[in-house]
Parts: C-alpha cells; sequence; structure tokens
C-alpha cells in the first residue's frame, strides 16, 4: 500500500530533523546518509523516494532551522520593551545553552565553514537565514542611525555566530566561557556608544 500525501510529507519532515541535528553535530561530510536515515529511524534504501541528492537534503536541513531560529527570537522578544529586545536577543544566542547544544542550535554556528563550500543554493539560503537575523537586530537598534542599522547589525550577528563558534573550538571551558561573555559585553555597550 502506498503511503498517504501526509505520511510522505511527515517523514520527510523527519529526515530533515535529522539531518540538521546530524549534521550540526558531526559535520556535513561525516554525517553519512546511512546514520542521517538511521536517526530518523528510517532505512537508507528510503531517502532517494523523498530527496534527489544529499545536496537538496543539506539545504533544507540548514534553511529550516535558520528560519526557525529567527522565529523564535522574534517570539522572544515581542511585546518586550525595546530597550530591552536587543540584549535578550545577544543573550539567547550568545549563551553557554546554544553553544553546549549545536544539534539544536543555528547552523551558521554549527557548520559556518562547511556551508561556505556547499552549492550556490545552500549558500544562498544559508545568507538568507543571516540576513533575515541581521534584519531582525537591526530593527532593534533604535539609538544607531537608519543609514548605519543594516551594517551594523550585520556586524553584531557576525560578531554572535564567530563567538558561539570559538566558544566551541575553545577546548577549555574557561576561554569558552570568556569569549561569550566578551562578546556580549562588547557588543551590547557598542550600540548605545555607537550613535
Amino acid at each position: 500500500m502506498r503511503k498517504s500525501k501526509v505520511e510522505t510529507a511527515k517523514t520527510r519532515k523527519r529526515i530533515v530533523k535529522a539531518a540538521g541535528a546530524e549534521f550540526a553535530a558531526n559535520g556535513i561530510s561525516e554525517a553519512a546518509l546511512v546514520r542521517v536515515m538511521a536517526a530518523a529511524g528510517l532505512t537508507h534504501g528510503g531517502f532517494y523516494r523523498h530527496f534527489a541528492s544529499k545536496d537538496q537534503l543539506v539545504l533544507e536541513a540548514c534553511s529550516k532551522p535558520l528560519l526557525s531560529l529567527v522565529a523564535s527570537l522574534e517570539l522572544l522578544v515581542n511585546g518586550k520593551p525595546r530597550e530591552q529586545a536587543l540584549s535578550l536577543l545577544v543573550h539567547h544566542y550568545v549563551s553557554r545553552i546554544h553553544r553546549d547544544q549545536p544539534r539544536t542550535g543555528c547552523p551558521l554556528a554549527a557548520l559556518g565553514s562547511e556551508l561556505a563550500r556547499r552549492d550556490k543554493k545552500t549558500r544562498h539560503a544559508a545568507m538568507e537565514g543571516f540576513l533575515q537575523l541581521s534584519r531582525l537586530i537591526a530593527s532593534h537598534l533604535d539609538t544607531v542611525p537608519l543609514r548605519k542599522r543594516a551594517e551594523r547589525s550585520m556586524a553584531i550577528v557576525s560578531a554572535m555566530v564567530g563567538a558561539v563558534t570559538l566558544a566551541r573550538i575553545a577546548p577549555d571551558s574557561g576561554i569558552s566561557d570568556s569569549v561569550l561573555v566578551a562578546t556580549r559585553d562588547y557588543v551590547i555597550p557598542s550600540v548605545r556608544r555607537h550613535r
């Protein structure tokens, strides 16, 4: 009996979610399709019923979590006083929790260097996620002149992604924590200083 479209869509979603976690934890190159499918509770043979290639899976598994991250950050600051929003966004992203949970965190911080080597569609999707995150940050830069908000928000997001990436690289927890704290302590006041 053939699967319904609803069941097929659910299965595809399960594969994408499992792939995102596997890619973030082990890297795109190291996450073999056999392991991804096993993590989704499926056999390797069923992969090509859902995806034309691993590149197509990488595209979806990286772009969907980015969009979800931006949506969750928007919810985090929704209804909060504007002067608190930027601090909340930065503290939430540049945190020990985010550092310690690459499987469920931002693909840019977990896979940035690998995404840079992927096909054009995947790089475009990753950059679109970056730009959406930047636009969210820009919308809370009330003290920054309007003409400078886009570039300032891109610098802030770059610092946030870099901080989480470097904090994960650091073999010493003290250095790792210092990277996070130093980045938060620099980004928040810098917005107030540079009006």
